[in-house]
């Protein structure tokens, strides 16, 4: 039977148990769906408890700064690999992991990403301490290189949203006009440099624990 959004439900809150806390990686190309589908299900879990017991960290909060970029000559390629903080982002996986679970504990803060401004947020993203299953989204949480390859390790499962190009470049594109940019622009972006990260992360499809066909998607914003 085809894959359902209900089946992917059951499947996350099978994760957590045995008094600790589980993180469920989310992967996919730009804009295949990977923030809604993590939005999705916090949402759903979390309301059918009476208690919120399902957090949401995204991957995004640990891209570099623009002025770190421009020092670095990397500004014209942000979104790649080497764009972002990945040994950060494993570090706070690895923390998550270690102290989450307890409702005497502490809660532990990510950062977050600010579309508008296109730049990172310290702090902005609280997991409390009872939350028993973190659900984190990105591009790279399959890639091997470098400190990237430490995020696997931390993640109890890993899917991957696959979603046919067409429709995946179509929110894409729709997603950079909606933050600023001009058609042509936006076109030209997606074409270029997230056709290029798209590309990388389409090669770590077959280390995930799960491909989630684009039908097994709630309905989707642009881009994800």
């Amino acid at each position: 039977m085809p894959l359902t959004f209900d089946d992917l439900l059951a499947r996350a809150r099978s994760l957590t148990g045995g008094g600790r806390r589980a993180i469920l990686g989310i992967a996919g190309s730009p804009g295949s769906g990977k923030t809604t589908l993590a939005e999705h299900l916090v949402r759903e879990l979390n309301g059918q408890e009476a208690e919120p017991w399902a957090a949401h960290v995204p991957m995004d909060g640990f891209h570099l700064a623009d002025a770190e970029l421009e020092r670095l000559g990397r500004r014209d390629r942000k979104g790649a690999p080497d764009t972002f903080d990945a040994a950060g982002y494993a570090a706070l996986l690895r923390r998550l992991r270690e102290e989450g679970g307890h409702a005497d504990g502490e809660a532990v803060y990510a950062p977050g990403f600010e579309r508008v401004l296109e730049q990172p947020i310290a702090g902005a993203v609280p997991v409390p301490p009872q939350a028993r299953l973190v659900v984190t989204e990105g591009n790279y949480l399959l890639l091997e290189t470098g400190a990237w390859a430490r995020v696997r390790p931390q993640l109890d499962e890993v899917w991957f949203c696959e979603t046919p190009e067409e429709e995946r470049i179509r929110r894409l594109v729709a997603r950079h006009v909606e933050f600023g940019k001009s058609h042509a622009d936006a076109v030209a972006w997606v074409r270029g440099t997230d056709q290029r990260n798209a590309d990388l992360v389409a090669t770590t499809r077959d280390r995930a624990d799960l491909v989630v066909p684009v039908t097994a998607l709630p309905s989707v914003r642009p881009g994800g």
